[in-house]
């Protein structure tokens, strides 16, 4: 991710509110697929792509699903933004989503699962992708800005975070919550997380803590802040700009931050924790992180402690040490790390049953092996960052 801001209620089971959507994932294809600009504008299309004036135009468009990312949609994804770059007639890209509730609110999940339980090449093929298009994104050449209007998580994340500019609205919710369905925070959280200030990354990964509106922005996930409302008009203003330089277009996001109305004079939502925050959770393993919590034993900590005992020992685990090292790690460096973590995970317990918890059977009653943090041994955690030899990402 290129830190443009960077170093800058918890709900109690993170995917009440998402669980058509909560999936997660997707990846990029034969870059020859898609060679000539697309005119995909089939209302039924899942994604839809356009050039307008000098802006090539991606929109997810799965509404009732959340915009949840799969495997064909990101297929399509890559190669387009690999052809943008290339084309001098393409000035910046755009991607947003439709519906009015989600930016995009995961990946599919559900399909990877199916393909896990019966050691389907998706399973290896879906994160391998999806990582490969985090980091065209990340590595993209030309201006690329994300209109996160709406539920932002997960894979919808690894579509935003690591382009030039992310547009936060009143109607952002930003969360990772992985650990709560035997996941880690992937699409290159190991990379944007530890950035933020202070230990506020560690938190929102260890927890799933939602971020909303102007929040995402000064949490430093978000580069501007616009009312959703006025989307329409900025994005009519980035297609017509005559020369789409990065300064032009930040000059321009700008002017509509600026001229956003409403609660910015308001704290950011963590401010009065971030000192406990800042302790608390810089912890160098699980169970220091734990035994602050349990020796702070104000409420807020209470609180912590009580949401992390609802995760995955396994994830909390893989998550801290995946940020510790990310934090010092180029976002190839830790896509690479991650496709290892993701691949463990298929092969774990956790995964499926905080799946079947969380979205299948909804009892929100993971029942997690092992069950505590001390039963997962330094030696599984380290197996799971190993390399995979051949089966390696390779970026």
């Amino acid at each position: 991710m290129r830190p443009t801001s960077l170093p800058t209620d918890r709900i109690a089971h993170p995917m009440t509110t998402i669980d058509r959507a909560f999936c997660r994932h997707g990846g990029p294809g034969a870059e020859a697929a898609a060679q000539k600009i697309s005119k995909q504008t089939d209302s039924t299309a899942e994604v839809l792509l356009e050039k307008k004036g000098g802006a090539g135009i991606i929109t997810l468009n799965r509404p009732k699903a959340l915009n949840a990312l799969n495997l064909s949609m990101i297929r399509q994804i890559y190669p387009q933004i690999k052809t943008w770059e290339k084309d001098p007639e393409t000035f910046l890209i755009i991607i947003k989503g439709t519906g009015g509730k989600a930016f995009c609110a995961g990946g599919d999940i559900r399909a990877i699962i199916d393909a896990g339980k019966v050691g389907n090449k998706l399973a290896q093929d879906f994160f391998k992708e999806e990582y490969t298009l985090n980091n065209a994104i990340g590595t993209c050449k030309k201006p690329y800005v994300a209109l996160i209007d709406g539920i932002t998580m997960g894979g919808g994340v690894g579509l935003s975070v690591h382009g030039h500019f992310r547009v936060a609205t009143e109607k952002t919710i930003f969360a990772m919550p992985e650990t709560a369905i035997g996941l880690f925070p992937d699409v290159g959280g190991g990379y944007f997380l530890p950035r933020l200030s202070g230990k506020t990354g560690y938190y929102l990964a260890l927890t799933g803590f939602r971020l909303k509106g102007r929040d995402v922005l000064k949490a430093g996930i978000a580069t501007h802040f616009v009312e959703s409302e006025k989307l329409p008009a900025l994005e009519k203003d980035l297609i017509a700009l005559k020369s789409s330089s990065t300064e032009n277009i930040a000059d321009l996001l700008n002017s509509y931050h600026m001229k956003s109305k409403g609660d910015q004079e308001k704290d950011f939502v963590l401010d009065e924790h971030m000192e406990k925050i800042n302790s608390l959770f810089s912890g160098n393993s699980m169970e220091e992180i734990v035994k602050n919590l349990k020796q702070d034993g104000s409420a807020f900590a209470i609180k912590q402690l009580e949401t992390i005992n609802k995760m995955s020992p396994t994830s909390l685990k893989l998550t801290l040490r995946q940020l510790r090292e990310g934090a010092s790690m180029t976002l190839q460096e830790v896509l690479t790390m991650e496709y290892r973590l993701s691949q463990a995970c298929m092969r774990h317990p956790d995964f499926y049953e905080g799946v079947r918890a969380v979205l299948i059977d909804r009892d929100q009653s993971p029942r997690w092996k092992p069950a505590a943090l001390e039963e997962v041994s330094d030696e599984f955690v380290d197996n799971c960052f190993k390399p995979l030899g051949s089966n390696d990402l390779k970026l």
